[in-house]
């Protein structure tokens, strides 16, 4: 009996619903993945199972890839990963140094990022 492939493994990507800017970036995120490779979960909602500290979630993005936990750009980057479109700057990021420079520029975009939210609002 011949090998069949395996089906490409699952991405879940946690995000904060109650932020706009948020909300924005995962539904242009959910148009593109048009494989319905990745499970995006509002972590914002109370009843919502989280696999960690839910203050910790909602302060970084969170995804969990291939049964590991990653956060900032490296859940970024993995998500890109699963988007055809974005694989490119997925695969990319897996450089270290490719990475190291993307958190740098999430973390800046973590001290803008409550001026952003009211913006969008």
């Amino acid at each position: 009996m011949a090998d069949r492939p395996s089906a490409p493994a699952r991405l879940t990507v946690w995000y904060d619903g109650g932020c706009p800017l948020c909300r924005r970036e995962i539904a242009l995120m959910q148009r593109l993945d048009r494989g319905r490779r990745i499970d995006f979960i509002d972590a914002g909602t109370p009843d919502t199972f989280t696999p960690i500290d839910r203050g910790l979630l909602l302060q970084r993005f969170h995804a969990r890839e291939n049964g590991r936990m990653v956060s900032g750009a490296a859940a970024f980057a993995a998500m890109w990963r699963a988007i055809p479109l974005l694989r490119p700057f997925g695969l990319a990021a897996r450089n270290r140094i490719v990475l190291r420079m993307l958190e740098r520029l999430y973390l800046r975009f973590l001290r803008v990022r409550p001026a952003l939210r009211r913006w969008v609002r």
